[in-house]
Parts: C-alpha cells; sequence; structure tokens
C-alpha cells in the first residue's frame, strides 16, 4: 500500500485501509473502489491522505506478490543486466579463449546479491525468477553461484573458501554451453544415447579449464559434481573421500538448481517438496552432514508461511520436524496437524 494525498485520488483506484474523520467517524470502508463520489465525501471531511492498494497488495499467491513486489523488480533487473556481463565473459572464453578473471565473477556475484537482503530471501528471489529461452543454460550457472555462495554462508566456510565454492558455481556446468540446448533443455526424458552424450559435459567443462590458472577445486568440480559419495555417480564412480570436498558441495548445489529451476516456465515444487526429493534420493548419496544442515536451513525459512496442502486445506507453518524435514508441523485454526504422521499429504502451494 501507499499514502497518497486527496488531491491525487483517481477513479479505479482502492483504498486500502479505513478511513477516518477528525471526530473517528468512519467516512469510507478498506476494499471500496474509489470515484468521484468518494473524493468528494473526502473533502467534506476534510480527509488529506488516504492509503491506496497497490497491485502487489492485490496478489492473490505468494509467487504474484514477490514478483510485483519493488524489491523483486529492482533485484530482476539487476540480475538481468549482470546477466549478460555473465553471458558475454563466458562466450569470450569459449570463442576467443580470452581468459575469465574470477574477480569480475565475485563482483557479479556482489551486484545481484546486495539486493537480495539474506541467503534465505536470495533463494527466494531466485526461485520466482523467470529467465529467457535464449540464455537458460547462462542463468543456470549464474544461479548455481549464487546458490553456492548462500550454502556456503550457512556451512560457516572461511571468506577464502567461500570465493573458492561460488567460483565453483560459476564454472561447474561450464562443459553444458558444448552441448546443444535441445539436449540441456530437452523436457521428455532422455534416451540412453543422448543420456550419455549429456554426460560428456563433466569431461568437457574439464578440458576446457584444465589449463587455466584457477584453483583445482575449481576445476576437479567441472569433473566430479555427478559424482555420489555411494559410488554411484559419474564419470568415474568415486566414492566418500575419493571426491574432493567442493565437488561434494556442488553436488548439492546442482542438484538444488536442477529442482527449482523455471526453466521455461515457473517451477511448481515447493521448497518442502525439493526436501522431500533429496529424502527420496538417499542422504548417502551425499555429504550427509552438509546436506542435512542446508535442508535444516531451507526447511526453517518457511516458518510462519501459509500454505495449501495437497488435500486442499490451507494452514500455516508453525514447527519443523528435526527427523523429516520436508513434514512440517502445520496449524490450520486450532487444529495441529503433523505431516509426519500424515504421508498422504503434503504441501502443495505457498500461498
Amino acid at each position: 500500500m501507499k499514502l497518497i494525498a486527496r488531491m491525487a485520488l483517481e477513479p479505479g483506484m482502492i483504498i486500502g485501509e479505513d478511513v477516518y474523520s477528525y471526530q473517528n467517524t468512519l467516512v469510507v470502508k478498506e476494499n471500496t473502489v474509489v470515484d468521484k463520489k468518494l473524493i468528494q465525501k473526502l473533502a467534506r471531511y476534510s480527509v488529506m491522505c488516504v492509503s491506496v492498494k497497490e497491485q502487489e497488495d492485490m496478489a492473490v499467491t505468494r509467487y504474484e506478490r514477490i514478483r510485483l513486489s519493488s524489491s523483486f523488480k529492482q533485484f530482476e533487473k539487476e540480475y538481468n543486466n549482470n546477466l549478460k556481463a555473465y553471458q558475454y565473459m563466458i562466450d569470450d572464453f569459449l570463442n576467443n579463449k580470452t581468459p575469465v578473471n574470477p574477480t569480475f565473477l565475485l563482483q557479479i556475484h556482489d551486484n545481484i546479491n546486495k539486493y537480495a537482503g539474506s541467503g534465505e530471501q536470495l533463494l527466494d528471489m531466485l526461485y520466482h525468477l523467470l529467465p529467457g529461452e535464449d540464455n537458460l543454460t547462462y542463468a543456470y550457472c549464474l544461479n548455481s553461484a549464487l546458490i553456492a555462495n548462500v550454502f556456503g554462508s550457512w556451512l560457516s566456510l572461511s571468506e577464502d573458501e567461500l570465493k573458492t565454492l561460488t567460483l565453483c558455481g560459476f564454472f561447474y556446468d561450464i562443459g553444458k554451453l558444448r552441448l546443444p540446448d535441445r539436449l540441456i533443455w530437452k523436457q521428455e526424458k532422455l534416451n540412453d544415447f543422448e543420456y550419455n552424450w549429456m554426460k560428456t559435459h563433466t569431461t568437457l567443462g574439464y578440458d576446457l579449464l584444465k589449463d587455466q590458472d584457477f584453483n583445482d577445486h575449481i576445476k576437479n568440480c567441472t569433473l566430479f559434481h555427478h559424482e555420489r559419495c555411494d559410488g554411484s555417480g559419474y564419470p568415474q564412480n568415486r566414492k566418500g573421500d575419493g571426491i574432493d570436498r567442493f565437488s561434494k558441495y556442488i553436488a548439492i548445489v546442482d542438484t538444488y538448481a536442477a529442482m527449482t529451476s523455471a526453466k521455461t516456465c515457473h517451477c511448481s515444487l515447493t521448497p518442502f517438496q525439493v526436501i522431500r526429493n533429496f529424502e527420496k534420493q538417499g542422504f548417502e548419496k551425499y555429504d550427509t552432514i552438509v546436506l542435512k544442515l542446508i535442508l535444516k536451513k531451507i526447511a526453517e525459512a518457511q516458518l510462519g508461511r501459509h500454505v495449501r496442502l495437497s488435500d486442499g486445506t490451507e494452514a500455516d507453518v508453525v514447527l519443523i520436524n528435526e527427523e523429516k524435514l520436508s513434514s512440517p508441523i502445520v496449524k490450520e485454526g486450532e487444529r495441529i496437524i503433523d505431516l509426519a504422521a500424515h504421508p498422504e499429504l503434503d504441501i502443495s502451494i505457498i500461498l
């Protein structure tokens, strides 16, 4: 809402709050549509200013409210400007072999991050972005760098380690830029040939960076970000300590980014559905301690949210289940629902 002078009122505006006279008499009710008679009435009661609703006040869903907010619009503008700069630098590297200055990449991160407020708010902003079809892979890499920095800060990494992890986020999927978009962003399930072709992005990325003057963790992340601690990953089926520590971090970043990527339309997964997908995959695939810490932070960021359950019930998230992070305790009026005790229910949308 915004407060405006009576003289600035225009027909069609909607009153945001009840308007009272100096004698405390109700003059106009909230949600009344402004017309000429209403403006005249306000003048008779000597009302100088009133609150009127803005677009975001009339939004129905959280998605709409965030997309319409002035803070998001400012974030989106800064994001898009820096995405172009990132794309230009990476294309110059790929096409002309011009070295990428890590300092410039970290500045891109900082330019965007300062408009987010906190790590939790940054993840929320990224979730509501709608990238263009012509820069999906670049946007995915940029998002991964931003997400990596958030996760790294949650893990209390040192300043130098945090910079390294952020740069890993910028570079680890660079091999995908050597593959066609029709393969990378295919909506249907990949066939065996396509899947094996897709997997080459790890070695393609490593070949691009192996002779560059980069930290070894950054180079390793291009090759090992699809390795899994239980040995089920690729390209070398490495296990546990055989996987670079930063590659383990990026494996979580990449999986999270994939599940929250809008691609060409808004992603429907809620944060709790993202957590549930990690739980289904099995914690043994990732660094368990690191993954649980990150998922707990994601879950805790949803406390107080108003949600709709899969059966249509609307409720508020009031408590996180430590043993089943994807199934919080919610409250509908006076009724308490422990979703961990109701596996048939999940949170379908955050309102």
